[in-house]
């Protein structure tokens, strides 16, 4: 800085004597002054260069570099992000394909519970509908042979009277049995 400030009182010196002198010639180029112009102007410039530019400079680089990291993360995010939206479609699509698989086999279950509950109740109810034709039959056999001990009374009582005397054992089993076979509703071997 004491150089600046010599070149400076040493510029303004030149300057007077010039227009002390009765300024024959007011601008004269004088080498020595322009050197040491010149190397004001080089001091000037390197503590410019080392104090203003030089931070200005690094905080353009460092700029410029954070920015390039910005621009490399966005493109990198807005790759992940296509990424995981394929993976999204992907993750939905196996999702979907697994309620599908479910409820197929959700349905085949029922179907096969539906399947199998049917033929259940088709078995309960032949099951029924035998018990009930052998209780049937059997109503039938105890009713037929309930009718024929009711015929067979009044057979013998009717032959009774005709006849006038009191059947019993042996003749009146023949008799009923002979009157049963012949009236149609079956003897003891039906």
């Amino acid at each position: 800085m004491d150089i600046l400030a010599v070149a400076t009182g040493a510029g303004r010196h030149a300057f007077q004597l010039a227009a002390e002198e009765g300024g024959a010639t007011l601008f004269q180029i004088n080498l020595f002054w322009v050197i040491v112009s010149a190397l004001n102007f080089i001091l000037f410039f390197v503590i410019i260069w080392s104090f203003a530019f030089k931070p200005v400079s690094k905080m353009l680089a460092d700029r410029h570099a954070r920015i390039e990291q910005g621009l490399k993360d966005a493109e990198q995010a807005r790759r992940d992000r296509e990424n995981a939206e394929a993976e999204r479609v992907a993750t939905l699509g196996e999702a979907r394909r697994e309620a599908n698989d479910i409820l197929a086999r959700a349905q085949k279950v029922a179907q096969e519970t539906r399947d199998a509950d049917i033929a259940a109740t088709r078995e309960e109810l032949e099951r029924l509908r035998v018990r009930a034709a052998a209780e049937i039959e059997a109503e039938k056999v105890r009713a037929i042979a309930d009718v024929r001990a009711e015929v067979a009374d009044l057979a013998l009582l009717a032959a009774g009277k005709v006849v006038g005397e009191t059947m019993s054992g042996e003749r009146e089993r023949r008799l009923v049995d002979e009157f049963l076979r012949g009236s149609g509703v079956g003897g003891s071997n039906n």
